[in-house]
């Protein structure tokens, strides 16, 4: 691969934006080097001094795509507020900003599980910044619930995930924000909170 030191930025951007879509067209088994490039309007070449095939460039997009929905998390705390409050805006936020792009989704919950373990390792490594995160929320609140532990930050992130993925499976990832309520009693039962 060449050095990305003196690759165009954009190429990139675009070529993520074209694994996405021939995802969204095809599915992620039947996508091809050419499905890719043709959606980003590059060339073969170009796909390859990024990555070295699709399963590089669909974790590429996995990652990417899962580090704006972590700022959005992120962003949507407001430490002024109990950490209940801060939680369900987090989730808020996540859920509409998965619910925003469809396509996209059922990549991150669906198509990167088709790459066996480097699509799963991948989840495991963005799975533990989200719990990480909410770690950070619920033990750095003031006043402390009962602390939450690493296994079960892990397993609040596992349960929302199974929820999420019950909505694709049934088509209606127009309804995520219907989410918020279950999660949030996920995250109060889990700490032990009152509700």
């Amino acid at each position: 691969m060449a050095d990305p030191d003196f690759l165009v930025p954009e190429h990139r951007t675009r070529l993520l934006e074209g694994m996405a879509q021939a995802v969204a067209h095809k599915g992620y088994a039947a996508v091809t080097i050419a499905d890719i490039v043709r959606e980003a309007s590059v060339s073969r070449r170009t796909f390859y001094e990024y990555f070295d095939g699709k399963a590089d460039c669909l974790v590429a997009l996995y990652e990417a795509a899962s580090r704006n929905l972590l700022k959005v998390l992120r962003g949507a705390i407001d430490p002024a507020q109990p950490w209940q409050t801060q939680v369900e805006h987090a989730l808020g936020a996540y859920l509409e900003g998965l619910a925003a792009n469809p396509v996209l989704m059922r990549t991150l919950y669906v198509e990167i599980l088709g790459l066996g373990r480097q699509g799963l390792a991948a989840r495991r490594r963005v799975n533990q910044e989200i719990a990480a995160f909410m770690l950070a929320v619920v033990n750095g609140s003031t006043p402390a619930p009962r602390v939450l532990s690493a296994h079960m930050a892990m397993a609040i992130v596992g349960g929302i995930n199974e929820m999420v993925l019950q909505c694709i499976e049934q088509d209606r990832t127009e309804r995520l924000g219907e989410l918020v309520g279950p999660a949030a009693e996920l995250v109060r039962a889990v700490t032990g909170a009152p509700e």
